[in-house]
């Protein structure tokens, strides 16, 4: 008797419902990896191009500045790629790069996450308040309003030990990494460890022995900065006005003359601007300025701290109008210099 077992046999329905399913979800599958893992985001030039989320946007918004952003290949596939991960219930605001050929799953993780890229904040060449709060919006998310309200507000500025007039010597120049989607209130937090950095024991207890405040290092340093672009100048300018100060004579500084009257483009200071009635004309007031008549520089605050020790008390721009200046320590040698100014600016025809 035979005791060989029959293999037992799927029946062909079963066989064919098998294969449906296999192939269905191999197209799942396939699906799947093409919404989450093919490249959909192409940049302008095949160059890095970076997309900006502000606060309180919704997935909408983010959609509408990935179109603007960059050239999606189907911008539905991140409609489904979010719903797979999860994301669009918390939008995190920030500065993010887009990498020419990236796909929804990195991108939406990198989203996700928050993970943002810096942004190399500078400013430079700042007069005004205004003008400091209107360059930081350019390339922050923190809207140049509240920026300058923060610059106006004593009590908040007391924190700092700074008042509306000297707020803008907190800024010292430089090249900052920080998140695009930092506040007002933290790029003043940033900006005062950055402040606390560079006022060095050291540069602190130079300014004492001058004796000047921080905040006054940061005035005298931004009239010696408007007097001469030319940096061996600096200490001796600073040394002088420093000697006018202990003298208790006004300091008679033309740019602080043009910041009185708020017109920076005057060549030629006449009677008529030193009339002008402003706690900056150093003309009419004796001592320093309330404040900053710009904001300063670490070479011109170190030009402060280093300052020539000399006798003079007197200077003019120098004839041949290069930046240089002539000094004096007499009232008849000044005269003289004087003199030869006057006549090359009347001989240029510059009269105002």
């Amino acid at each position: 008797m035979s005791t060989t077992k029959k293999k037992r046999s799927f029946p062909t329905s079963w066989k064919k419902q098998l294969s449906w399913v296999m192939t269905l979800l191999v197209i799942i599958v396939s699906y799947l990896a093409y919404v989450l893992f093919f490249p959909s985001i192409y940049t302008f030039n095949s160059k890095v191009n970076y997309l900006y989320i502000k606060d309180n946007s919704n997935f909408k918004d983010v959609v509408n500045n990935i179109k603007v952003s960059t050239k999606t290949s189907n911008i539905s596939t991140f409609y489904q790629a979010s719903t797979i991960l999860r994301y669009g219930s918390k939008i995190r605001s920030g500065k993010y790069e887009l990498k020419n050929g990236m796909n929804n799953f990195q991108l939406i993780r990198m989203l996700r996450s928050g993970k943002q890229t810096p942004v190399k904040l500078t400013f430079n060449n700042i007069r005004t308040k205004e003008q400091l709060a209107g360059k930081l919006s350019e390339q922050l998310m923190a809207d140049s309003t509240s920026i300058l309200q923060l610059l106006n507000d004593s009590s908040y500025l007391s924190q700092f030990h700074l008042n509306p007039y000297t707020s803008i010597a907190l800024f010292i120049p430089n090249t900052y990494e920080i998140y695009w989607n930092t506040n007002a209130n933290n790029l003043f937090d940033r900006m005062y460890k950055e402040y606390t950095k560079f006022w060095t024991p050291q540069r602190k207890a130079k300014a004492d022995s001058i004796p000047l405040t921080l905040a006054e290092v940061s005035t005298l340093a931004s009239i010696v900065e408007e007097e001469t672009n030319n940096s061996k100048d600096r200490p001796m300018v600073a040394g002088l006005y420093i000697n006018r100060l202990k003298a208790e004579m006004p300091l008679q500084a033309d740019p602080t003359v043009k910041y009185a009257v708020g017109d920076f483009t005057i060549k030629r200071i006449l009677f008529g601007h030193l009339r002008t009635q402003s706690p900056y004309n150093t003309y009419k007031n004796t001592g320093l300025p309330p404040g900053p008549i710009r904001v300063a520089t670490e070479a011109g605050i170190d030009a402060v701290l280093n300052y020539g020790k000399h006798n003079y008390i007197y200077m003019c721009a120098s004839e041949t109008l290069n930046g240089m200046h002539k000094f004096a320590s007499d009232w008849d040698e000044h005269s003289r210099n004087a003199k030869k100014y006057q006549e090359e600016l009347n001989k240029r025809k510059i009269f105002k």
